[in-house]
């Protein structure tokens, strides 16, 4: 198994890196300088140990546990039965791309030496990904704070040859798995289980999975969105610069001069340019900056937090060798990828809300001028009719997905933990959100494209024809009502894909740039 190679260099990671190892599996080395503080961290919990001063999670108990002192000769006892205890998560497997993710910003967060594990622990985590081997990791269970506890704790089985995992796409056990891979069992020492478990990367992990397809839909829906204009015989002029400039908003400067660039030289908009009868099109069209804008500003501000994240340490507690103390306290509370992930609901549930009403414009000829839902002979063809229904069902699925998950608590732990951050759910409802937006997508991008068709012999733009035919490569224009399914199925795949910005990459790398 050849991977192309990813040097790890903890707490600098970039959002590309996290980017290319969700999109794909990479051989991942540890940057040689992160030893030295791996090592003196590791140090101090033996010293710890080896002087019999109580510290929490290392000679302790748990949570509210806590004050339970552990003798030395069972606290490798101690740490296994903390990750066998909390193996307790439920619900589907987490996809292979963000357990990927999961275990990468682990061993980035453990490397940064203030965890207090041995070098042998990042290197078993490591191994995993090197290897191919992907934990099994029930995607429910975790409140976002003490850490993600569960899923976690899913994740440490592995390492330990106990539980199942993904190779090559088969369920098989991880005893047999690290045997094939020639990696030894993990036996975890003072400290160690408590630090894989505690932290916030699943839920940063869901997050980033979500931000990533957000990314996607942001694209997607700017290009889409364009071909819309044109199919509907909308005007340009609301894409001035001027108009964008005088409000400043960055995003929404940025989605208008993609729509001007895909919009230029478009027969079909030079056929309406003088004696057309509208005064102005539907806020659809004409304020597309303006949503995807803002749109697309949450999204980059998302990345922001999330990137911190990424690369944050966030177990407890934490070890500081310059002073050679150990510190309890709670960056594992995952409020930030809570709102992160929050305002990523928005950002997606809103692209597709305005595709929604822009298929809805299309279907209705008394708006768009084009034949009744798009279809000749309307009456004993239906055309877009039910298809327009789906978008608008999952539109207002979206709309409940949308309500905040960080504005939720439960007290946990005999209310020891006592404000919670619902981070991991916020992220993982994420996921839903996406398909469903790029369902919509793909409607409206069929949509769109038929009508485009219809308004032959002009053409639209070269850059639009370009969205047209990647479409038309795989979807026929709709003369006469046949199973639609199938169509929108392929439309949604070239969506999620990334294949509707495909030909728009300069645009695209713009919306993002500023």
């Amino acid at each position: 198994m050849s991977f192309s190679t990813l040097t790890l260099q903890p707490g600098q990671m970039a959002l590309s890196d996290l980017r290319a190892v969700w999109q794909q599996a990479l051989h991942i080395q540890l940057a040689p300088e992160a030893q030295a503080g791996i090592a003196a961290s590791a140090a101090a919990i033996h010293a710890i140990v080896r002087q019999g001063d109580a510290a929490y999670g290392i000679n302790t108990g748990f949570g509210k546990l806590a004050r339970t002192r552990i003798p030395d000769e069972q606290l490798e006892t101690l740490q296994r039965n903390l990750i066998l205890s909390h193996a307790v998560g439920t619900g589907e497997p987490m996809s292979e791309a963000t357990v990927r993710l999961v275990v990468l910003m682990k061993a980035a967060s453990l490397a940064r030496g203030h965890s207090g594990v041995r070098p042998v622990v990042i290197d078993t985590l490591l191994a995993l990904l090197n290897a191919g081997i992907s934990p099994l990791i029930p995607v429910k269970g975790s409140v976002g704070a003490s850490g993600d506890l569960a899923p976690l704790s899913h994740m440490t089985l592995a390492l330990m040859g106990e539980g199942d995992v993904w190779v090559r796409g088969q369920r098989v056990p991880a005893a047999s798995a690290l045997k094939d891979a020639g990696i030894a069992p993990l036996v975890l020492a003072a400290k160690e289980g408590l630090a894989l478990i505690n932290g916030t990367q699943v839920s940063t992990a869901l997050a980033l999975h979500g931000l990533f397809m957000a990314e996607r839909l942001l694209e997607a829906g700017t290009v889409i969105g364009a071909l819309c204009v044109d199919a509907a015989k909308g005007s340009d002029a609301p894409f001035d610069p001027r108009i964008h400039t005088a409000r400043g908003q960055p995003g929404q400067i940025a989605v208008a001069a993609a729509t001007r660039a895909l919009l230029a030289g478009s027969q079909i908009r030079l056929s309406h340019l003088d004696n057309d009868e509208r005064v102005q099109d539907p806020y659809s069209l004409r304020c597309q900056p303006q949503v995807m804008g803002a749109c697309r500003d949450l999204i980059a501000n998302a990345a922001r937090t999330l990137l911190i994240e990424a690369n944050a340490v966030t177990d407890n507690p934490l070890v500081f060798v310059d002073t050679n103390e150990v510190i309890s306290g709670g960056n594992f509370h995952a409020e930030p990828v809570a709102f992160a992930a929050d305002t990523l609901a928005l950002a997606i549930a809103e692209i597709g809300a305005i595709s929604e009403r822009r298929i809805a414009l299309l279907i209705d000829s008394t708006l768009s001028g084009l034949p009744p839902f798009l279809v000749d002979n309307p009456g004993l063809n239906s055309g877009f009719m039910i298809a327009h229904v789906t978008a608008a069902a999952l539109a207002s699925e979206n709309k409940s997905h949308a309500h905040p998950a960080s504005v939720d608590s439960l007290p946990t732990s005999a209310n020891q933990e006592d404000h919670v951050s619902m981070a991991t759910f916020a992220g993982r409802r994420l996921d839903e959100m996406a398909r469903n937006t790029a369902t919509i997508l793909g409607i409206e991008w069929l949509a769109a494209a038929q009508g485009v068709d219809f308004h032959r012999p002009l053409v639209t733009s070269p850059r639009l024809a370009r969205t047209h035919a990647a479409l038309r490569e795989r979807v026929p224009f709709y003369a006469r009502d046949r199973l639609f399914a199938p169509d929108i199925e392929a439309a949604l795949q070239l969506v999620l894909q990334g294949q509707a910005g495909a030909g728009q990459e300069d645009l695209c790398a713009a919306i993002w740039a500023s």
